[in-house]
């Protein structure tokens, strides 16, 4: 029977941790899960042997036992690999006698122990607990959750005020996702379930979900605030008036002061984004008063200017 080097198949050092090992495991079970290899034979052979080594290393006294046995394993072999032939007591007393505890075998490990899963030689080795006459024992591999996965998704700066409801396909399957008003960019969305199948059923990983918010032409978004400019006439910022403007919440007619300056920024309470998960509260919007120039002046308009530029004089 041939010895297996259970560090090398898991392409981890003799003093690796056991969070250096499980790490490990995880990646290559991933690598050789069957619902990702497809009938490949050779990959669920591996797959077995990761989970082999896995059950050993990751388990304190087992590991002990079998680092012990690859000490002596050069006696068992002089026995000629039959572990009812071979006396482990010439090398090892059994139980914990001189700080070492060692296997006592005898008979088939097949009768012995059936089949679970796992070679002959874990069967020989962990089959069945030290000493005559025990119980025998079933091993089974840990079981571990599916592999997150990850995606984006863009949506409009509109989608993101007033939330959207889309429709995508994930393996076939298709799935609804609701998103609600407010959500920021760069928030990442958690569905649960909807991500690669556990392992030795374990529970399916999460597909997370980053959405990427469209930048708007305009306004600007900080945080739950708005910021936007307004252009205004020269004759408005100077005499005042009613100036129309479209929000995300629909048209007002904003009051624009006389004596206005160039750059004026006005506060308008939650006309900004709705603040995510609330359908009630809102962040503030900011509009900069930008003063337009008139174009074009006929010759009576200049004489109008230059006159009241004397009189400001």
């Amino acid at each position: 029977m041939e010895y297996k080097d259970y560090y090398k198949i898991l392409g981890v050092d003799k003093k690796a941790s056991g969070d250096e090992i499980k790490t490990t495991f995880r990646k290559l079970a991933m690598k050789y899960h069957p619902d990702k290899t497809k009938g490949d034979k050779t990959a669920e052979e591996k797959f077995k042997e990761v989970n082999e080594a896995y059950e050993v290393l990751s388990d304190t006294e087992k590991r002990k036992k079998y680092d012990e046995l690859g000490e002596n394993w050069k006696y068992y072999q002089q026995s000629g690999g039959d572990a009812s032939g071979f006396d482990w007591s010439r090398h090892a007393q059994g139980g914990t006698g001189g700080g070492k505890s060692y296997y006592h075998f005898e008979g088939d490990p097949n009768e012995m122990f059936g089949g679970s899963g796992f070679s002959d030689f874990f069967e020989t080795i962990f089959g069945q607990a030290s000493g005559r006459g025990s119980s025998r024992r079933k091993s089974r591999a840990s079981a571990f959750k599916g592999q997150d996965f990850t995606a984006e998704m863009n949506i409009s700066f509109e989608e993101a005020y007033r939330g959207s409801a889309r429709i995508f396909k994930l393996d076939g399957q298709s799935i609804k996702l609701n998103i609600k008003p407010g959500i920021n960019s760069g928030q990442v969305l958690k569905l649960t379930g909807k991500g690669a199948h556990g392992i030795n059923g374990g529970p399916a990983g999460d597909l997370l979900l980053t959405i990427k918010v469209m930048n708007s032409s305009n306004y600007e978004r900080k945080g739950d605030d708005l910021y936007t400019d307004l252009d205004v006439d020269l004759y408005t910022a100077i005499l005042g008036g009613k100036q129309e403007f479209r929000t995300l919440k629909g048209a007002i007619k904003l009051n624009i002061l006389s004596g206005t300056p160039n750059g004026k920024v006005l506060k308008l309470p939650k006309m900004g984004m709705p603040k995510y998960g609330s359908s009630k509260e809102f962040g503030d919007l900011f509009v900069k008063i930008n003063i337009r120039l008139p174009e074009n002046l006929k010759e009576k308009e200049i004489s109008l200017f230059k006159e009241l530029q004397s009189i400001r004089n």
